[in-house]
Protein backbone atom coordinates (compact mmCIF):
# COMPACT_ATOMS: atom_id res chain seq x y z
CA UNK A 1 0.00 0.00 0.00
CA UNK A 2 1.79 3.11 -1.33
CA UNK A 3 1.85 6.21 1.22
CA UNK A 4 -0.21 8.44 0.09
CA UNK A 5 0.45 12.09 -1.56
CA UNK A 6 0.25 14.66 1.42
CA UNK A 7 -3.16 17.56 0.75
CA UNK A 8 -2.33 21.40 1.68
CA UNK A 9 -5.20 22.81 3.07
CA UNK A 10 -4.92 26.53 1.18
CA UNK A 11 -6.29 29.04 4.06
CA UNK A 12 -4.98 32.05 6.20
CA UNK A 13 -5.53 30.21 9.27
CA UNK A 14 -3.09 27.59 7.95
CA UNK A 15 0.31 27.69 8.47
CA UNK A 16 2.79 24.42 7.18
CA UNK A 17 5.68 24.95 8.65
CA UNK A 18 9.08 22.96 8.76
CA UNK A 19 8.56 21.63 11.99
CA UNK A 20 4.58 21.66 12.15
CA UNK A 21 1.44 22.33 11.23
CA UNK A 22 -0.45 25.39 12.88
CA UNK A 23 -4.21 25.98 12.43
CA UNK A 24 -6.38 28.75 13.97
CA UNK A 25 -10.01 26.51 14.88
CA UNK A 26 -13.33 27.93 15.89
CA UNK A 27 -14.96 25.40 18.14
CA UNK A 28 -18.66 25.42 18.30
CA UNK A 29 -20.82 23.68 20.42
CA UNK A 30 -23.90 24.45 22.74
CA UNK A 31 -24.34 24.73 26.60
CA UNK A 32 -27.70 23.62 28.04
CA UNK A 33 -28.82 24.60 31.35
CA UNK A 34 -31.37 22.59 33.90
CA UNK A 35 -34.08 25.30 33.01
CA UNK A 36 -34.23 24.40 29.33
CA UNK A 37 -32.42 27.13 28.21
CA UNK A 38 -29.35 26.34 25.35
CA UNK A 39 -26.82 28.51 24.51
CA UNK A 40 -24.82 28.40 21.39
CA UNK A 41 -20.70 29.09 22.44
CA UNK A 42 -17.33 29.48 20.62
CA UNK A 43 -13.90 28.68 21.20
CA UNK A 44 -10.94 30.07 19.26
CA UNK A 45 -8.20 27.28 19.07
CA UNK A 46 -4.42 26.64 17.68
CA UNK A 47 -3.61 23.17 17.18
CA UNK A 48 -0.31 22.31 16.27
CA UNK A 49 1.21 19.16 14.74
CA UNK A 50 4.89 18.02 14.68
CA UNK A 51 5.22 16.99 11.05
CA UNK A 52 8.46 14.72 12.12
CA UNK A 53 7.52 10.85 12.16
CA UNK A 54 9.75 9.32 15.06
CA UNK A 55 10.87 5.94 14.63
CA UNK A 56 8.19 3.90 16.31
CA UNK A 57 8.61 0.20 18.01
CA UNK A 58 5.99 -1.67 19.29
CA UNK A 59 5.82 -4.19 21.89
CA UNK A 60 3.13 -6.39 22.01
CA UNK A 61 1.95 -8.40 25.89
CA UNK A 62 1.38 -11.80 24.18
CA UNK A 63 3.10 -11.37 21.21
CA UNK A 64 2.82 -15.10 20.34
CA UNK A 65 -0.90 -15.25 20.37
CA UNK A 66 -3.05 -15.37 17.61
CA UNK A 67 -3.26 -11.49 17.53
CA UNK A 68 0.24 -10.58 17.87
CA UNK A 69 1.46 -13.34 15.34
CA UNK A 70 -1.44 -12.33 12.77
CA UNK A 71 -0.51 -8.83 12.92
CA UNK A 72 3.16 -9.53 12.72
CA UNK A 73 2.36 -11.76 9.51
CA UNK A 74 0.32 -8.60 8.47
CA UNK A 75 3.44 -6.16 8.83
CA UNK A 76 5.83 -8.83 6.99
CA UNK A 77 3.62 -9.31 4.44
CA UNK A 78 2.74 -5.91 3.25
CA UNK A 79 6.52 -4.63 4.01
CA UNK A 80 7.69 -7.77 1.38
CA UNK A 81 4.64 -7.09 -0.79
CA UNK A 82 3.85 -10.75 -1.48
CA UNK A 83 1.17 -12.46 -2.82
CA UNK A 84 -0.47 -16.04 -2.20
CA UNK A 85 -2.67 -18.41 -4.38
CA UNK A 86 -6.01 -20.02 -2.66
CA UNK A 87 -8.90 -22.03 -3.62
CA UNK A 88 -10.92 -18.83 -4.58
CA UNK A 89 -7.51 -16.63 -6.61
CA UNK A 90 -4.37 -14.80 -6.16
CA UNK A 91 -4.58 -12.83 -2.85
CA UNK A 92 -2.07 -9.97 -2.30
CA UNK A 93 -1.01 -8.22 1.02
CA UNK A 94 -3.38 -4.98 2.14
CA UNK A 95 -4.37 -3.34 5.25
CA UNK A 96 -8.01 -3.56 5.05
CA UNK A 97 -10.19 -3.11 8.43
CA UNK A 98 -7.60 -0.55 9.19
CA UNK A 99 -9.25 2.84 9.79
CA UNK A 100 -6.13 4.79 8.99
CA UNK A 101 -4.47 2.72 6.07
CA UNK A 102 -8.16 1.49 4.12
CA UNK A 103 -10.53 4.48 5.57
CA UNK A 104 -10.77 7.95 4.55
CA UNK A 105 -11.54 11.34 5.42
CA UNK A 106 -14.32 13.56 3.76
CA UNK A 107 -12.67 16.82 2.46
CA UNK A 108 -15.91 18.23 0.94
CA UNK A 109 -17.46 18.93 -2.00
CA UNK A 110 -16.16 19.47 -5.18
CA UNK A 111 -16.70 22.00 -8.09
CA UNK A 112 -19.61 19.38 -9.39
CA UNK A 113 -20.98 18.77 -5.84
CA UNK A 114 -19.28 15.50 -5.58
CA UNK A 115 -17.89 14.74 -1.99
CA UNK A 116 -13.96 13.79 -2.59
CA UNK A 117 -12.32 11.58 -0.03
CA UNK A 118 -8.79 11.41 1.18
CA UNK A 119 -6.52 8.31 3.39
CA UNK A 120 -6.53 10.04 6.92
CA UNK A 121 -2.49 10.11 6.29
CA UNK A 122 -2.61 12.53 3.44
CA UNK A 123 -4.16 15.18 6.10
CA UNK A 124 -1.67 14.56 8.71
CA UNK A 125 2.20 12.70 8.96
CA UNK A 126 1.89 9.49 10.16
CA UNK A 127 4.10 6.65 10.86
CA UNK A 128 4.00 4.32 7.85
CA UNK A 129 2.72 0.66 9.06
CA UNK A 130 5.67 -0.67 6.70
CA UNK A 131 8.20 1.24 9.05
CA UNK A 132 7.30 0.04 12.35
CA UNK A 133 9.84 -1.78 14.01
CA UNK A 134 10.06 -5.08 15.26
CA UNK A 135 13.48 -5.95 15.21
CA UNK A 136 15.17 -4.95 18.44
CA UNK A 137 17.46 -7.25 20.29
CA UNK A 138 18.76 -9.09 17.03
CA UNK A 139 21.45 -10.63 19.04
CA UNK A 140 19.32 -12.18 20.82
CA UNK A 141 16.64 -13.16 17.91
CA UNK A 142 13.94 -11.55 20.28
CA UNK A 143 12.13 -7.59 20.13
CA UNK A 144 8.03 -6.56 19.97
CA UNK A 145 7.44 -8.09 22.75
CA UNK A 146 6.84 -10.31 25.66
CA UNK A 147 4.74 -13.78 25.83
CA UNK A 148 4.72 -16.54 29.03
CA UNK A 149 4.78 -19.25 25.35
CA UNK A 150 8.24 -19.73 24.49
CA UNK A 151 7.17 -20.55 20.73
CA UNK A 152 9.00 -18.51 18.32
CA UNK A 153 6.60 -16.43 15.77
CA UNK A 154 7.13 -18.81 13.17
CA UNK A 155 5.61 -21.77 15.21
CA UNK A 156 2.82 -19.50 17.07
CA UNK A 157 1.85 -18.51 13.65
CA UNK A 158 1.13 -22.21 12.96
CA UNK A 159 -0.56 -22.91 15.88
CA UNK A 160 -2.75 -19.80 15.78
CA UNK A 161 -4.36 -21.48 12.27
CA UNK A 162 -5.78 -18.13 10.84
CA UNK A 163 -3.31 -17.39 7.59
CA UNK A 164 -3.37 -19.20 4.51
CA UNK A 165 -0.81 -22.01 4.18
CA UNK A 166 0.77 -20.57 1.50
CA UNK A 167 1.48 -17.17 2.79
CA UNK A 168 2.81 -19.10 5.90
CA UNK A 169 5.29 -20.62 3.85
CA UNK A 170 6.17 -17.53 2.70
CA UNK A 171 6.19 -15.85 5.96
CA UNK A 172 8.23 -18.76 8.11
CA UNK A 173 12.03 -17.73 6.77
CA UNK A 174 11.29 -13.84 8.12
CA UNK A 175 9.06 -15.19 11.60
CA UNK A 176 11.36 -18.22 12.77
CA UNK A 177 13.96 -15.86 13.93
CA UNK A 178 11.60 -13.80 16.54
CA UNK A 179 11.07 -15.04 19.97
CA UNK A 180 9.13 -13.45 22.59
CA UNK A 181 10.92 -12.23 25.92
CA UNK A 182 9.84 -13.69 28.78
CA UNK A 183 6.41 -12.47 30.25
CA UNK A 184 4.83 -12.74 34.03
CA UNK A 185 2.19 -15.26 34.55
CA UNK A 186 0.12 -15.65 37.90
CA UNK A 187 -2.06 -18.39 37.41
CA UNK A 188 -4.53 -17.32 39.40
CA UNK A 189 -5.15 -14.59 36.81
CA UNK A 190 -5.64 -16.27 34.08
CA UNK A 191 -7.78 -19.51 33.20
CA UNK A 192 -6.09 -23.07 34.43
CA UNK A 193 -5.60 -24.44 30.86
CA UNK A 194 -3.61 -21.47 30.12
CA UNK A 195 -0.68 -23.65 32.12
CA UNK A 196 0.75 -25.78 29.72
CA UNK A 197 1.15 -22.62 27.48
CA UNK A 198 3.60 -21.16 30.45
CA UNK A 199 7.03 -21.95 29.99
CA UNK A 200 8.80 -18.74 29.12
CA UNK A 201 8.48 -16.42 32.27
CA UNK A 202 10.12 -13.76 34.42
CA UNK A 203 10.83 -14.90 37.71
CA UNK A 204 11.28 -13.01 41.12
CA UNK A 205 8.94 -10.83 43.25
CA UNK A 206 6.41 -8.54 41.73
CA UNK A 207 8.94 -5.47 42.33
CA UNK A 208 11.64 -7.48 40.51
CA UNK A 209 9.19 -8.58 37.49
CA UNK A 210 8.42 -4.75 37.49
CA UNK A 211 11.87 -4.12 36.83
CA UNK A 212 12.95 -6.57 34.45
CA UNK A 213 9.85 -4.75 32.32
CA UNK A 214 11.28 -1.69 32.04
CA UNK A 215 15.05 -2.97 31.44
CA UNK A 216 13.33 -4.82 28.20
CA UNK A 217 11.46 -1.92 26.92
CA UNK A 218 14.87 0.48 26.93
CA UNK A 219 17.03 -2.66 25.64
CA UNK A 220 14.62 -2.87 23.13
CA UNK A 221 14.20 1.60 22.70
CA UNK A 222 18.33 1.45 22.88
CA UNK A 223 19.23 -1.17 20.48
CA UNK A 224 16.73 -0.48 17.89
CA UNK A 225 17.93 3.50 17.87
CA UNK A 226 13.78 4.02 18.58
CA UNK A 227 12.59 7.73 19.04
CA UNK A 228 9.14 5.97 20.63
CA UNK A 229 7.93 2.78 22.41
CA UNK A 230 4.09 2.06 22.51
CA UNK A 231 3.12 -1.31 24.53
CA UNK A 232 -0.15 -2.65 24.12
CA UNK A 233 -1.79 -5.80 25.09
CA UNK A 234 -3.07 -8.33 23.66
CA UNK A 235 -2.62 -10.95 26.11
CA UNK A 236 -5.13 -13.03 27.56
CA UNK A 237 -8.24 -12.03 29.39
CA UNK A 238 -7.55 -11.89 33.07
CA UNK A 239 -10.26 -11.86 35.74
CA UNK A 240 -11.16 -8.48 37.53
CA UNK A 241 -8.94 -7.19 40.19
CA UNK A 242 -10.81 -5.75 43.10
CA UNK A 243 -10.12 -1.93 43.58
CA UNK A 244 -9.26 -1.78 47.47
CA UNK A 245 -8.16 1.54 49.17
CA UNK A 246 -4.54 1.55 50.22
CA UNK A 247 -3.82 -0.76 47.98
CA UNK A 248 -4.60 0.17 44.27
CA UNK A 249 -6.63 3.00 44.51
CA UNK A 250 -3.84 5.61 44.10
CA UNK A 251 -0.35 5.86 42.33
CA UNK A 252 1.45 5.91 45.54
CA UNK A 253 -0.36 2.57 46.97
CA UNK A 254 -0.27 1.14 43.91
CA UNK A 255 3.69 1.44 43.59
CA UNK A 256 3.71 0.55 47.20
CA UNK A 257 2.02 -2.91 46.72
CA UNK A 258 3.73 -3.93 43.56
CA UNK A 259 6.66 -3.38 46.42
CA UNK A 260 4.98 -5.35 49.11
CA UNK A 261 4.29 -8.30 46.80
CA UNK A 262 0.38 -8.04 47.33
CA UNK A 263 -2.26 -8.49 44.80
CA UNK A 264 -1.47 -6.82 41.16
CA UNK A 265 -2.56 -8.45 37.93
CA UNK A 266 0.23 -8.53 35.17
CA UNK A 267 -1.53 -6.61 32.89
CA UNK A 268 -1.23 -4.16 35.36
CA UNK A 269 1.91 -4.51 36.27
CA UNK A 270 2.80 -4.24 32.59
CA UNK A 271 0.86 -0.60 32.10
CA UNK A 272 2.57 0.51 35.01
CA UNK A 273 6.37 -0.64 33.71
CA UNK A 274 5.21 1.31 30.24
CA UNK A 275 4.17 4.32 32.44
CA UNK A 276 7.43 4.82 34.59
CA UNK A 277 9.41 4.55 30.91
CA UNK A 278 7.08 7.20 29.41
CA UNK A 279 5.58 4.81 26.92
CA UNK A 280 1.62 4.73 26.07
CA UNK A 281 0.03 1.90 27.28
CA UNK A 282 -3.10 0.35 25.35
CA UNK A 283 -5.27 -2.67 27.02
CA UNK A 284 -6.75 -4.44 24.25
CA UNK A 285 -8.45 -7.50 26.50
CA UNK A 286 -11.81 -6.37 29.01
CA UNK A 287 -10.05 -7.00 31.88
CA UNK A 288 -9.33 -3.65 34.51
CA UNK A 289 -6.26 -3.43 33.84
CA UNK A 290 -6.21 0.42 34.61
CA UNK A 291 -7.26 0.65 38.12
CA UNK A 292 -7.35 4.37 39.59
CA UNK A 293 -3.63 3.70 40.77
CA UNK A 294 -2.38 3.27 37.08
CA UNK A 295 -4.68 6.04 36.05
CA UNK A 296 -3.74 8.32 38.17
CA UNK A 297 0.13 7.30 37.60
CA UNK A 298 -0.43 8.36 33.64
CA UNK A 299 -2.04 11.70 34.86
CA UNK A 300 0.77 12.09 37.31
CA UNK A 301 3.42 11.36 34.10
CA UNK A 302 1.57 12.79 31.27
CA UNK A 303 1.59 9.44 29.52
CA UNK A 304 -1.15 7.87 27.57
CA UNK A 305 -3.10 5.39 28.57
CA UNK A 306 -6.36 3.62 26.61
CA UNK A 307 -8.53 0.33 26.88
CA UNK A 308 -10.44 -1.37 27.38
CA UNK A 309 -10.86 -4.36 24.98
CA UNK A 310 -10.64 -4.62 20.81
CA UNK A 311 -13.79 -3.70 19.21
CA UNK A 312 -13.68 -6.18 16.21
CA UNK A 313 -17.20 -8.43 15.14
CA UNK A 314 -20.12 -8.61 16.96
CA UNK A 315 -19.58 -5.86 19.47
CA UNK A 316 -18.98 -3.43 16.24
CA UNK A 317 -21.78 -4.52 14.25
CA UNK A 318 -24.12 -4.20 17.97
CA UNK A 319 -22.83 -0.36 18.58
CA UNK A 320 -23.85 0.06 14.68
CA UNK A 321 -27.40 -1.65 14.65
CA UNK A 322 -29.13 -0.22 18.35
CA UNK A 323 -27.57 3.41 17.08
CA UNK A 324 -29.83 2.52 13.83
CA UNK A 325 -32.76 1.00 15.67
CA UNK A 326 -32.79 4.19 18.12
CA UNK A 327 -32.36 6.61 16.06
CA UNK A 328 -35.19 5.46 14.03
CA UNK A 329 -37.14 6.55 16.91
CA UNK A 330 -38.02 2.31 17.83
CA UNK A 331 -37.81 1.52 21.39
CA UNK A 332 -35.31 -1.03 21.57
CA UNK A 333 -35.87 -3.37 24.86
CA UNK A 334 -33.90 -6.55 24.73
CA UNK A 335 -30.90 -7.70 22.84
CA UNK A 336 -29.38 -11.55 23.45
CA UNK A 337 -26.01 -12.23 22.33
CA UNK A 338 -24.76 -15.81 21.44
CA UNK A 339 -21.21 -16.62 20.47
CA UNK A 340 -18.90 -19.38 19.77
CA UNK A 341 -14.86 -19.78 18.90
CA UNK A 342 -12.56 -22.09 19.10
CA UNK A 343 -9.06 -20.36 19.40
CA UNK A 344 -7.18 -19.88 22.21
CA UNK A 345 -8.75 -16.83 23.31
CA UNK A 346 -12.51 -18.97 23.61
CA UNK A 347 -10.60 -21.60 25.89
CA UNK A 348 -9.49 -18.75 28.16
CA UNK A 349 -13.31 -17.86 28.42
CA UNK A 350 -14.59 -20.51 28.92
CA UNK A 351 -13.20 -20.54 32.67
CA UNK A 352 -16.40 -18.60 34.79
CA UNK A 353 -14.00 -15.17 35.67
CA UNK A 354 -12.88 -14.81 32.79
CA UNK A 355 -15.59 -14.80 31.07
CA UNK A 356 -17.30 -12.34 33.54
CA UNK A 357 -14.11 -9.85 32.17
CA UNK A 358 -15.27 -10.44 28.39
CA UNK A 359 -18.93 -10.59 29.41
CA UNK A 360 -18.82 -6.67 30.81
CA UNK A 361 -17.39 -5.05 27.84
CA UNK A 362 -19.36 -7.54 25.31
CA UNK A 363 -22.83 -5.48 27.19
CA UNK A 364 -21.45 -2.36 28.33
CA UNK A 365 -21.00 -1.44 24.13
CA UNK A 366 -24.78 -0.53 23.98
CA UNK A 367 -25.22 0.74 28.03
CA UNK A 368 -26.24 3.79 27.01
CA UNK A 369 -28.75 2.94 24.78
CA UNK A 370 -29.72 -0.08 26.19
CA UNK A 371 -30.16 -1.43 29.46
CA UNK A 372 -31.12 -5.35 28.94
CA UNK A 373 -28.16 -7.11 27.49
CA UNK A 374 -27.18 -10.93 27.47
CA UNK A 375 -24.25 -12.07 26.02
CA UNK A 376 -23.37 -15.84 25.95
CA UNK A 377 -19.88 -17.62 25.03
CA UNK A 378 -18.81 -20.77 24.35
CA UNK A 379 -15.78 -22.63 23.26
CA UNK A 380 -15.86 -24.63 20.20
CA UNK A 381 -12.64 -25.95 19.28
CA UNK A 382 -13.48 -26.91 16.01
CA UNK A 383 -14.41 -23.59 14.72
CA UNK A 384 -11.21 -21.71 15.38
CA UNK A 385 -10.78 -18.52 15.20
CA UNK A 386 -13.42 -18.23 13.13
CA UNK A 387 -15.98 -17.24 15.29
CA UNK A 388 -19.66 -17.40 14.95
CA UNK A 389 -22.07 -14.76 16.31
CA UNK A 390 -25.91 -14.30 16.85
CA UNK A 391 -27.83 -11.64 17.99
CA UNK A 392 -31.60 -11.21 18.30
CA UNK A 393 -32.42 -7.61 18.65
CA UNK A 394 -36.13 -7.05 20.02
CA UNK A 395 -37.62 -3.30 19.73
CA UNK A 396 -41.28 -1.90 20.05
CA UNK A 397 -43.17 -0.75 17.25
CA UNK A 398 -46.26 1.79 17.84
CA UNK A 399 -49.27 0.49 18.78
CA UNK A 400 -47.86 -2.60 21.05
CA UNK A 401 -46.04 -3.92 17.78
CA UNK A 402 -42.76 -5.76 18.16
CA UNK A 403 -39.76 -6.29 15.28
CA UNK A 404 -37.24 -8.62 15.94
CA UNK A 405 -33.95 -8.56 14.00
CA UNK A 406 -31.92 -11.69 14.23
CA UNK A 407 -28.41 -11.28 12.89
CA UNK A 408 -25.80 -14.63 12.05
CA UNK A 409 -22.03 -13.00 12.07
CA UNK A 410 -18.57 -15.19 11.17
CA UNK A 411 -15.73 -13.15 12.12
CA UNK A 412 -12.30 -14.13 11.21
CA UNK A 413 -11.18 -13.25 14.90
CA UNK A 414 -7.39 -11.94 14.79
CA UNK A 415 -7.87 -10.85 10.89
CA UNK A 416 -10.40 -8.23 12.38
CA UNK A 417 -8.30 -7.19 15.67
CA UNK A 418 -4.93 -6.87 14.22
CA UNK A 419 -5.84 -3.95 12.25
CA UNK A 420 -7.39 -2.62 14.97
CA UNK A 421 -4.09 -2.63 17.06
CA UNK A 422 -2.50 -1.12 14.45
CA UNK A 423 -4.53 1.94 14.27
CA UNK A 424 -4.18 2.08 18.12
CA UNK A 425 -0.48 2.59 17.80
CA UNK A 426 -0.16 4.92 15.00
CA UNK A 427 -3.49 7.00 16.41
CA UNK A 428 -1.90 7.16 19.51
CA UNK A 429 1.36 7.92 18.42
CA UNK A 430 -0.25 10.78 15.93
CA UNK A 431 -1.72 12.14 19.30
CA UNK A 432 1.64 12.43 20.86
CA UNK A 433 2.70 14.85 18.49
CA UNK A 434 -0.37 17.27 18.62
CA UNK A 435 -1.02 20.26 21.10
CA UNK A 436 -3.33 22.92 21.24
CA UNK A 437 -3.99 25.92 23.43
CA UNK A 438 -7.00 28.46 23.76
CA UNK A 439 -7.38 32.31 23.43
CA UNK A 440 -8.26 32.22 27.45
CA UNK A 441 -5.29 29.73 28.17
CA UNK A 442 -2.74 30.48 25.67
CA UNK A 443 -0.05 27.50 27.75
CA UNK A 444 -0.04 25.06 24.96
CA UNK A 445 -1.38 21.50 26.27
CA UNK A 446 -2.03 17.85 25.20
CA UNK A 447 -4.54 15.51 24.98
CA UNK A 448 -5.81 14.06 28.79
CA UNK A 449 -3.69 10.66 29.23
CA UNK A 450 -7.02 8.94 29.18
CA UNK A 451 -6.57 8.87 25.41
CA UNK A 452 -10.53 8.65 24.77
CA UNK A 453 -10.25 9.65 20.85
CA UNK A 454 -9.59 5.97 20.43
CA UNK A 455 -13.04 5.42 22.03
CA UNK A 456 -13.69 3.92 17.93
CA UNK A 457 -11.20 1.09 18.84
CA UNK A 458 -12.88 -0.25 21.86
CA UNK A 459 -15.63 -2.16 23.34
CA UNK A 460 -15.64 -0.28 26.88
CA UNK A 461 -14.04 3.05 26.19
CA UNK A 462 -12.40 4.20 29.16
CA UNK A 463 -12.73 7.93 29.06
CA UNK A 464 -11.55 10.86 31.64
CA UNK A 465 -13.49 11.68 34.55
CA UNK A 466 -16.84 12.89 34.27
CA UNK A 467 -16.66 13.10 30.53
CA UNK A 468 -19.83 11.08 28.83
CA UNK A 469 -19.16 7.94 27.18
CA UNK A 470 -20.18 7.67 23.81
CA UNK A 471 -21.09 4.04 22.17
CA UNK A 472 -22.31 4.96 18.63
CA UNK A 473 -19.63 4.06 15.99
CA UNK A 474 -19.95 6.70 13.62
CA UNK A 475 -20.35 9.43 16.37
CA UNK A 476 -16.88 7.63 17.76
CA UNK A 477 -15.59 7.64 14.30
CA UNK A 478 -16.63 10.84 13.50
CA UNK A 479 -14.77 12.53 16.65
CA UNK A 480 -11.57 11.03 14.92
CA UNK A 481 -12.41 12.30 11.67
CA UNK A 482 -13.26 15.76 12.98
CA UNK A 483 -9.94 16.17 15.10
CA UNK A 484 -8.37 15.19 12.14
CA UNK A 485 -9.48 18.41 9.84
CA UNK A 486 -9.39 20.74 13.49
CA UNK A 487 -5.75 20.17 13.33
CA UNK A 488 -5.84 21.62 9.81
CA UNK A 489 -8.30 24.15 10.12
CA UNK A 490 -11.47 22.42 8.22
CA UNK A 491 -14.81 22.95 10.02
CA UNK A 492 -16.42 19.71 11.38
CA UNK A 493 -18.34 17.65 9.06
CA UNK A 494 -22.35 18.48 8.98
CA UNK A 495 -23.93 16.43 6.28
CA UNK A 496 -26.24 19.54 5.55
CA UNK A 497 -25.17 20.27 2.19
CA UNK A 498 -27.38 23.66 2.32
CA UNK A 499 -25.71 24.57 -1.07
CA UNK A 500 -27.62 22.07 -2.92
CA UNK A 501 -31.20 21.77 -0.69
CA UNK A 502 -32.37 25.75 -1.61
CA UNK A 503 -34.39 26.27 -4.34
CA UNK A 504 -32.10 28.68 -5.64
CA UNK A 505 -28.90 28.48 -6.87
CA UNK A 506 -26.29 28.06 -3.70
CA UNK A 507 -23.60 30.60 -3.71
CA UNK A 508 -20.88 29.58 -6.66
CA UNK A 509 -22.83 26.76 -8.08
CA UNK A 510 -25.56 26.46 -11.38
CA UNK A 511 -27.57 23.35 -11.37
CA UNK A 512 -25.94 21.32 -14.38
CA UNK A 513 -22.86 23.19 -14.62
CA UNK A 514 -19.68 21.30 -15.48
CA UNK A 515 -16.94 23.03 -13.62
CA UNK A 516 -13.49 22.55 -13.15
CA UNK A 517 -13.19 18.77 -11.64
CA UNK A 518 -10.64 18.70 -8.27
CA UNK A 519 -7.37 16.29 -8.87
CA UNK A 520 -7.90 14.30 -5.57
CA UNK A 521 -9.58 10.61 -5.66
CA UNK A 522 -13.15 9.83 -4.33
CA UNK A 523 -14.90 6.75 -3.71
CA UNK A 524 -16.21 4.81 -6.41
CA UNK A 525 -19.63 5.55 -6.99
CA UNK A 526 -22.27 2.51 -8.27
CA UNK A 527 -24.80 3.94 -10.68
CA UNK A 528 -28.61 2.63 -9.50
CA UNK A 529 -30.48 0.73 -11.60
CA UNK A 530 -33.33 2.13 -13.25
CA UNK A 531 -34.77 0.04 -14.98
CA UNK A 532 -35.41 1.66 -18.59
CA UNK A 533 -35.99 4.92 -16.97
CA UNK A 534 -33.90 8.26 -17.75
CA UNK A 535 -32.89 9.44 -14.13
CA UNK A 536 -32.26 7.97 -10.74
CA UNK A 537 -33.60 4.85 -9.26
CA UNK A 538 -37.17 6.24 -8.79
CA UNK A 539 -37.48 7.27 -12.19
CA UNK A 540 -36.35 11.01 -11.13
CA UNK A 541 -34.42 13.34 -14.26
CA UNK A 542 -31.20 13.85 -13.10
CA UNK A 543 -28.15 16.27 -14.42
CA UNK A 544 -25.89 14.14 -16.55
CA UNK A 545 -22.72 14.07 -13.98
CA UNK A 546 -18.97 14.03 -15.54
CA UNK A 547 -16.03 11.90 -14.20
CA UNK A 548 -13.27 13.19 -12.42
CA UNK A 549 -10.15 13.80 -13.87
CA UNK A 550 -7.18 12.20 -12.70
CA UNK A 551 -4.62 14.46 -13.72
Amino acid sequence: MEPAAEILVDSPDVVYGPEAIEARYEYRTTRVSREGGVQPTATSFTFRTARHVPRLGVMLVGWGGNNGSTLTAAVLANRLRLTWPTRTGRKEANYYGSLTQAGTVNLGLDGNGREVFVPFSALLPMVAPNDLVFDGGQSLGTGWGWDISSLNLAEAMRRAQVLDCGLQEQLWPHMESLRPRPSVYIPEFIAANQTARADNLIPGTRAQQLEQIRKDIRDFRSSAGLDKVIVLWTANTERFCEVVPGRNDTAENLLHTIQLGLEVSPSTLFAVASILEGCAFLNGSPQNTLVPGALELASQRHVFVGGDDFKSGQTKVKSVLVDFLIGSGLKTMSIVSYNHLGNNDGQNLSAPLQFRSKEVTKSSVVDDMVQSNRVVIKYVPYVGDSKRALDEYTSELMLGGTNTLVLHNTCEDSLLAAPIMLDLVLLTELCQRVSFCTDSDPEPQGFHPVLSVLSFLFKAPLVPPGSPVVNALFRQRSCIENIFRACVGLPPLNHMLLEHKMERPGPGIKPGEVVATSPLPRKKESTPATNGCTGDANGHPQVPTPELSTA
